[in-house]
């Protein structure tokens, strides 16, 4: 069964459309925190640069952490009876959001002690993690879109969409 879906009027149930409509916040959020790391790297204004990265990585992390836990939580499971999660797209999903999580804890863990005294080599290393926290999130979120979530509408019934539904809103 494909979930690859190119009909942009595919209508997801009310767990999926609410898990994908928290996406284009995240995104937007994504983009601030590459710019920021771009700057950095072409050593624009570097020690308020990386003091704002933290600041906003911080931020995103308060967002992606609930949304993160809905999918993991509730809609990887209920999927998970159906196609496993040893392999195939949940593994994948899985994988993503630890190498996302890994990427940012890395950045997290360097400056739990503020951004001083950074060289502007660690800064641009560390900024380079949320470089690739940010090319592994959209790609991912790019993948959900298109095939995760599609495969989920297809593959759980109507009780099971509504359980979804109802379990993250309380996340």
């Amino acid at each position: 069964m494909s979930g690859l879906n190119n009909d942009t009027k595919f209508i997801l149930s009310e767990g999926l459309q609410q898990l994908k409509n928290e996406h284009p916040p995240l995104l937007k959020m994504l983009d601030n925190l590459l710019s920021i790391s771009l700057k950095i790297e072409e050593k624009e204004q570097m020690e308020e640069n990386f003091t704002q990265l933290r600041e906003a990585v911080v931020d995103f992390l308060a967002q992606l952490g609930p949304h993160s836990d809905r999918e993991e939580g509730v809609l990887f499971e209920m999927m998970a009876s159906y196609i496993g999660r040893e392999m195939g797209p949940i593994a994948v999903m899985e994988y993503e959001h630890d190498q996302a999580k890994r990427f940012i804890g890395t950045f997290l863990q360097n400056t739990e002690n503020g951004t001083e005294g950074f060289t502007e080599s660690q800064m641009i290393q560390n900024a380079e993690l949320i470089k690739n926290a940010n090319y592994t999130l959209v790609s991912h979120f790019a993948k959900e879109e298109s095939i995760l979530f599609p495969m989920a509408e297809n593959m759980l019934s109507e009780e099971e969409k509504q359980e979804l539904a109802d379990r993250i809103k309380i996340i």
